[in-house]
């Protein structure tokens, strides 16, 4: 091989790598204003969920990406609020909020409807145990899957679900994009 064309080839590879580099930078670039955008819309730096059961169903289905806003942006509107002045959003009554069962950042967090609002010592439903302290009795859409009240079984036994735990609440659904995002857990 003669001299020009090692050059060549030192080009080639050169020419590679600074591609290769300004396209990483562009991802880069486009991936810091997404999550500036979303905070200063959202108020959160990840504001997007995949549903992964179908406890939400039919509002919801398996796959579905859902946009959260920050608790700290939003007037959170129970069910049962929701009833008395007509607000909807996903299909029934009141708001969809994502939380931490038990405040438990290492948990995968829940997304269902907060139901209503109890104090501590209220019932947290008909004939039902006290609640230790105030918060949201929630439950999923789903009437197959979620007869009762996630206080009632496994998900938030016994226990409301306190405001620190509220991550946000459900404004948007797209269908589908979120099977990619689960392909990866």
């Amino acid at each position: 091989m003669n001299k020009t064309g090692k050059q060549n080839n030192t080009r080639e590879e050169e020419n590679f790598l600074v591609s290769l580099g300004k396209d990483l930078l562009s991802v880069a670039a486009v991936l810091i204003v997404f999550m500036v955008l979303s905070k200063l819309i959202f108020g959160l730096w990840t504001p997007m969920v995949a549903v992964e059961s179908g406890s939400m169903e039919p509002h919801m289905q398996v796959g579905d990406i859902v946009f959260i806003k920050s608790i700290d942006r939003v007037d959170l509107i129970t069910n049962e609020e929701g009833k008395k002045s007509n607000y909807m959003t996903f299909g029934d009554y009141g708001n969809v909020i994502l939380y931490k069962p038990y405040g438990q950042d290492t948990i995968t967090p829940i997304i269902h409807r907060a139901m209503y609002r109890v104090e501590a010592g209220e019932p947290m439903w008909e004939n039902g145990p006290a609640a230790p302290y105030s918060g949201y009795i929630t439950k999923g859409d789903n009437p197959v899957t979620n007869s009762h009240y996630d206080q009632e079984g496994q998900i938030s036994y016994y226990v409301p679900v306190k405001d620190e735990w509220i991550i946000g609440v459900a404004k948007y659904r797209v269908p589908y994009l979120g099977h990619i995002r689960l392909l990866f857990s």
